[in-house]
C-alpha cells in the first residue's frame, strides 16, 4: 500500500479529486491500541469497533517497561501488559489478525529498546510480513536510524518522523525531509494524555510544519472529544486519540467506548 495516497485519497477537497467520492471527510482518525491491555480480548473488541467506525489507521503498540512519551494512563497500560505476559509472538500474532481483517493500515508503535533488541531487518521483516504498513518510533532520534532507513525502505515500511514545537525550524525541515507515509505533529510539550488546547498556537505549529512538507499531518497528544476534531477541520488531515479512549474504557466498558469512538468518527465530515 501508498499510505500518502491511500490517506489523501480519502480527504475530501484537500488534495482535489478522490478516488472515493463517497467518502467526504474533512479529517482523518487515527487510533491506538497496547496490545495486551486491559487482554488480547478486549484488544480485539476495541479493534472491531474500529472497523465498524470506519476509522482512517491504527497505531498498535508493543508494551515497553518505560514508554516515556506516554502519561500516566498509558504507562499503567505498557506494565500491566507486560505483567499479562505479552511478547513479541503475541503482537505480531494481533497485528497478522488485524491487518487480514480490517481495510484500515496498521503501524507499530513502541520504543526503541524494542527495534535494537530484535535488530533492524528482522524488526522490519515482521512488521512487513504480518501486515504492518511502517512504524512509529517516538524516543528514536533522527541522526540515529542508521541501518533502519536501509531496512524500512526495502521493506516498502513509512517510517514516520515527530515533530514537536520545540523544535527549530531548521530541525523541522530535517524531520520533514525525511518523513514518508505522514507527518507526526506533536501538539505540546510533555506526555500523552493531558488535554490540548487547541488554540492559535496549534494551528501555527501545524502552518509551520506544513511549510516543509506536503505529506499528511496528523496531530496527537490530548485529543479527546469531537469538537477537536472539528477544530482541526482544513488544519490538521488526520486527529490521533489514543489516551481518550482507552480511559472511556476503563470509566464505561466496551459499550462506552463504541459510542465516543462512533461520535470521534461522526466529527470527521
Amino acid at each position: 500500500m501508498n499510505l500518502t495516497k491511500y490517506l489523501k485519497n480519502r480527504l475530501d477537497p484537500l488534495y482535489g479529486e478522490t478516488e472515493h467520492p463517497e467518502t467526504k471527510r474533512k479529517i482523518l482518525l487515527m487510533t491506538h491500541v497496547v496490545v495486551g491491555y486491559p487482554s488480547l480480548e478486549a484488544n480485539w473488541k476495541m479493534l472491531e469497533a474500529m472497523g465498524e467506525a470506519d476509522v482512517d489507521l491504527v497505531e498498535l503498540q508493543m508494551p515497553f517497561s518505560e514508554p516515556s512519551a506516554d502519561g500516566p494512563l498509558f504507562v499503567k497500560a505498557n506494565q500491566e501488559a507486560l505483567r499479562n505476559g505479552i511478547r513479541w509472538k503475541d503482537y505480531f500474532d494481533l497485528m497478522q489478525r488485524t491487518s487480514s481483517k480490517f481495510d484500515f493500515p496498521v503501524l507499530m508503535m513502541g520504543y526503541f529498546n524494542t527495534t535494537f533488541a530484535m535488530g533492524y531487518e528482522n524488526y522490519c521483516a515482521n512488521i512487513r510480513k504480518n501486515g504492518g504498513e511502517g512504524f512509529i518510533i517516538p524516543d528514536l532520534p533522527l541522526e540515529e536510524y542508521g541501518d533502519l532507513w536501509l531496512h524500512s525502505q526495502n521493506q516498502k515500511l513509512d517510517s514516520i518522523m515527530l515533530c514537536t514545537p520545540t523544535n527549530t525550524e531548521e530541525r523541522l525541515r530535517k524531520i520533514c525531509a525525511r518523513g514518508s507515509g505522514f507527518i507526526y505533529c506533536v501538539a505540546r510539550k510533555g506526555v500523552t494524555g493531558k488535554n490540548t488546547d487547541l488554540g492559535q498556537s496549534a494551528e501555527n505549529f501545524l502552518q509551520q510544519c506544513r511549510q516543509y512538507t506536503d505529506l499528511p499531518l496528523a496531530l496527537g497528544f490530548g485529543l479527546s472529544e469531537p469538537d477537536d476534531l472539528r477544530k482541526l477541520h482544513g488544519k490538521a488531515d488526520i486527529a490521533i486519540v489514543g489516551s481518550a479512549l482507552l480511559k472511556t474504557w476503563e470509566a464505561e466498558g466496551e459499550n462506552g467506548y463504541r459510542k465516543h469512538l462512533m461520535s470521534l468518527a461522526a466529527a470527521r465530515e
